[in-house]
């Protein structure tokens, strides 16, 4: 807060404008954190570029937005090397797509401890998004990112144990791995669990308990969940017309 206090200190003064009480940057408007942001401060730089991102507070653009949370990432942002890198791999008008480029710069902010992009660094060695394939390396961003409880890394994880894809395949493991996903609620922890109690996997077959967890994947928008759960459900009789006598 002291950073910024100061930051736009030196921005109103740069203006010729006073200010009677301090304000917080979420309260300023756009115009004043861009001020922020071309006079340095990275807290604007990262509203600035996200606004930019998401098109709320400015005209959406894309380039505009990694322009500022390139400017953040050059002052060792990591939240904001994965927000560039996210923009990068997908490219857009303005913004040229380079998957290389992409995976440093996830790759810098994993080795900072990132977990979102630990995530992203195993799924660039599984699929080969701007680095050669290597499912044994994707297995130990997932893991990094697993052991510190993100559900989507644990997700993918279970994946590579069940398939056996750079590790041993361990259906044990897997289901470890979905039941630590769902249990913090996450929609595909919950499919892939009740994918596993359904088949008997790593846990003794359970219909009731499979029907139950893809009910509750599909009630959080898991498409893959309301499909599993109308396969298993059973059919519903029709209903007889109504005659008279």
């Amino acid at each position: 807060m002291k950073r910024i206090l100061a930051s736009l200190f030196v921005a109103l003064v740069f203006t010729g404008t006073s200010l009677a009480f301090a304000e917080t940057l979420s309260e300023l408007p756009f115009s004043k954190k861009l001020k922020l942001a071309q006079v340095g401060d990275e807290e604007a730089q990262m509203a600035v570029a996200s606004a930019y991102e998401q098109g709320g507070e400015a005209k959406k653009d894309i380039a505009e937005a990694a322009k500022w949370y390139r400017e953040a990432a050059l002052t060792g942002n990591v939240e904001a090397e994965f927000r560039l890198a996210r923009l990068v791999s997908k490219g857009a008008k303005g913004l040229t797509k380079d998957l290389k480029t992409a995976a440093k710069l996830y790759e810098a902010a994993a080795n900072s401890g990132h977990l979102e992009s630990q995530n992203a660094m195993g799924q660039a060695y599984q699929n080969g998004l701007g680095v050669e394939v290597n499912e044994a390396k994707a297995v130990e961003w997932y893991r990094k990112a697993a052991d510190a409880k993100l559900a989507v890394a644990q997700n993918n994880l279970g994946i590579l144990y069940l398939n056996g894809k750079g590790v041993g395949r361990d259906v044990n493991a897997a289901f470890k791995l979905f039941e630590q996903a769902a249990n913090q609620g996450d929609g595909w922890g919950l499919n892939n669990l009740g994918g596993m109690y359904e088949m008997g996997w790593g846990v003794p077959k359970s219909r009731t308990k499979a029907e139950e967890l893809y009910r509750q994947a599909a009630e959080k928008g898991i498409v893959s969940g309301k499909e599993n759960l109308a396969r298993l459900a059973p059919a519903v009789a029709p209903v007889a017309p109504v005659t008279q006598n």
